[in-house]
């Protein structure tokens, strides 16, 4: 282009500047994100490495590329974590860019998590308007659990992003009929699959009815695509693992036969639901005495509580995401109701998508028999949240329908409060009258308003009563450490956990860290803040000489207990020593103790692991294996140690076999071996063998060596008698 000057000169034109007006988000959208992004964010180093599993995984596959993409909690590779690697990636890369510390490592969990409640808001809006969707994108953003994993560096946060955008993805489609939508839809589903396998896939029932019912067009091309791209975008990284000789990949954790297909089936698939080895109804002797059944859930029964009909409001899962819960459901039978599932109502695709998954996740959290953390409700906020937001949108037009579903919403919301905050006793005592008076004057004025202001008012008053117990719960998170391996959302005391049988074999309790996990870096090491403490900010410290083995003389499991478990070598040392209620120790926010006398993390012992590594480096070096991956990624954590956890998680879940073992001493990926680390810990007698076997293979065909008076195996060259060990 060129324009021609008064003299007949040609010259180049100057170009068009396409001036664009930068896009200010709404008030109410803004608004959501500023809530959101200062509960998710505000003090989150406090929460130190979180859960130092993943942790150590972040810290090895941020050093290695062969682990990065096999998702390998030691860097040489030996075995993987118990979960596809997808949100270890996205932490795994901002270590690589930020260095290892925690905010590189959770802060894209917190963004995460403010990106899933402005899909909250928008799915919502696109349907019910503004109010409607700024009330479910803070419901969301002021739900206790939301905000818990949100912080914390679990795989639950990209779980969420992915499935709420799946559900946003189809709401899109059902408004258009485009198939890349439901492509879009597919491919997030099967992301959600690489973060945490099954757990993704309980949307798609839902999403897949209510495309085939409501759809405008192209059903049969949007659920063929939309399918096709959840296989390939699901199925990508398990076939990389299955296409890879088992020599040149590690171990798959949480298996007995080394298969990516069983750990997709059974430990992170049907066994969840079913029943599996280590949940539940495998625990012998899980609950210690006092305190009513101790376990998980203070009370209710192990990991989440017996599953029934009200499991969702007990005092382990009913403060994390249970408040709204007699809202949410009334909401979505109101729209039902409302909408006559007729495909000329384009409320029925919505409510069929929204409402089914809601309904999909409550039935299979209520239900499941395995192994159920009560974390895993945070997969079922987003959905309830859209619900609410929906319902209360319908709930002021004033026709018959609302004005009997209204009153019926307020009133179910308000029972579900007053059981949960029942259960737990002691926690916002004021509230309940509050509860019952504002939401009586709510539900009048919803019945009986005359006018559209009224209505408003009455569900505006009644949802701000309402959301008081859950914003202080959310705000309380911030308040302490959201660590360990169950995040928890609201007061200190929420924290779920195991009750150590009395006198005792160790357990779980409250927010912390491993016990084991004290690890003590040989000299000269670098410590890493929180690597070795139990609260984020402490460096690693020798483990107490007063234990806190859990137990002791009564102590009431999920109570702060008070009685020191003996001198366990590998107690938790909270302070200076001693077991002050609230404190560092097995009542308050301490981690895993291990058995009294000398457990560690899941029997990690953290001395003679200091001991052998010492040892190690002054002979020669190679990579140590130890039973339980809990005491190896404290390891990790601490000094970057090379050390493996052959047994999986704790030491059981994974059962090698002693020909396994012979082939990795033979590959040079193992030298050493410290076989007095059992693994279990706590958890004995569940029926799995874990590591066991591999390990007295190793005694009796590996050369024994003194490590500063631990016994550590040297398998150097002994792989032919390692095997023919087994």
């Amino acid at each position: 282009m060129s324009a021609t000057t008064h003299d007949g000169l040609r010259v180049p034109a100057r170009p068009r500047v396409r001036g664009r007006a930068v896009a200010l988000p709404r008030p109410e959208v803004a608004a959501l994100l500023v809530l959101a992004g200062a509960l998710n964010l505000w003090a989150l180093s406090r929460n130190g490495w979180a859960n130092d599993y993943y942790a150590g995984a972040v810290r090895s596959m941020a050093g290695s590329w062969h682990a990065f993409l096999y998702g390998s909690l030691d860097a040489g590779g030996v075995m993987t974590v118990d979960k596809p690697p997808m949100a270890l990636w996205v932490q795994a890369l901002s270590v690589r860019v930020f260095g290892f510390n925690s905010w590189a490592m959770l802060v894209p969990q917190a963004l995460m998590g403010v990106a899933s409640v402005w899909l909250v808001y928008d799915l919502v809006a696109r349907r019910f308007g503004r109010a409607g969707g700024f009330i479910a994108g803070a419901v969301l953003a002021l739900t206790p659990i939301a905000v818990a994993v949100s912080r914390h560096n679990n795989p639950d946060a990209l779980l969420i992003l992915c499935v709420v955008g799946a559900l946003w993805a189809v709401v899109r489609a059902l408004e258009d009929g485009r198939v890349r939508w439901m492509v879009l839809a597919g491919a997030l589903v099967g992301f959600g699959f690489e973060t945490k396998m099954a757990a993704a896939l309980l949307v798609v029932p839902a999403l897949a009815v209510a495309w085939l019912w409501a759809a405008p067009r192209n059903r049969v091309r949007g659920l063929l695509g939309g399918g096709l791209a959840l296989i390939v975008a699901g199925g990508a990284w398990p076939l990389l693992v299955a296409l890879t000789p088992a020599s040149s990949r590690p171990w798959i954790s949480g298996t007995s036969d080394n298969s990516i297909w069983s750990l997709i089936v059974n430990y992170n698939g049907l066994g969840r639901l079913d029943g599996q080895a280590g949940g539940p109804q495998g625990m012998a002797g899980g609950g210690g005495p006092g305190g009513g059944g101790g376990g998980f859930g203070g009370g209710n029964g192990l990991f989440g509580g017996d599953p029934g009909v009200l499991r969702l409001l007990n005092s382990a899962l009913g403060g994390q995401a249970g408040w709204l819960l007699g809202f949410a459901l009334v909401a979505g039978v109101a729209l039902v109701v409302s909408s006559r599932l007729s495909r000329r109502d384009p409320v029925t695709g919505w409510v069929l998508a929204v409402g089914g998954v809601a309904l999909t996740a409550a039935v299979a959290f209520s239900s499941a028999k395995g192994i159920f953390h009560p974390y895993y409700v945070s997969e079922l906020a987003p959905f309830a949240a859209a619900l609410v937001g929906a319902g209360a949108v319908r709930f002021t037009q004033g026709d018959r329908l609302a004005r009997i579903a209204g009153p019926l919403a307020i009133a179910g919301a308000v029972l579900t409060e007053l059981k949960v905050l029942g259960d737990n006793s002691g926690s916002l005592s004021w509230v309940p009258p509050v509860l019952v008076v504002v939401g009586v004057l709510g539900a009048g004025a919803v019945a009986f308003g005359p006018d559209a202001r009224t209505r408003n008012a009455g569900i505006a008053g009644a949802l701000a009563a309402l959301l008081i117990a859950p914003a202080t719960w959310s705000i309380q998170t911030l308040g302490h450490a959201t660590n360990g391996t169950f995040p928890a959302g609201g007061p200190a005391t929420a924290g779920v956990g195991f009750g150590g049988p009395g006198g005792g074999g160790g357990g779980f309790r409250g927010r912390g860290g491993f016990g084991g996990g004290n690890f003590t870096p040989p000299a000269g090491a670098n410590t890493p803040p929180g690597a070795g403490g139990i609260d984020p900010g402490m460096t690693g410290t020798a483990p107490g000489a007063s234990g806190t083995a859990p137990g002791g003389a009564g102590s009431a499991p999920g109570a702060n207990g008070t009685a020191p478990g003996g001198t366990g070598t590998n107690g938790i040392a909270p302070g200076a020593g001693g077991t002050t209620p609230g404190a560092n120790g097995f009542g308050g926010r301490g981690g895993f103790g291990g058995p009294g006398g000398g457990g560690g993390a899941f029997g990690g012992n953290s001395a003679s692991l200091t001991s052998a590594l010492a040892y190690i480096k002054a002979n020669g070096g190679g990579t140590l294996a130890v039973s339980s991956q809990s005491t190896a990624a404290a390891a990790i954590i601490a000094s970057d140690a090379d050390v493996a956890g052959i047994g999986g998680f704790s030491g059981r879940e994974s059962a090698v076999t002693p020909a396994w073992l012979a082939s990795e001493v033979q590959l040079g990926k193992i030298r050493w071996v410290l076989a007095d680390d059992s693994g279990g810990g706590g958890l004995r007698n569940d029926g799995r063998t874990g590591s066991t076997t591999a390990m007295a293979a190793v005694q009796s065909a590996c050369k024994s060596v003194n490590a500063d008076g631990v016994t550590l195996y040297d398998c150097a060259g002994q792989s032919a008698a390692l095997a023919a060990a087994g």
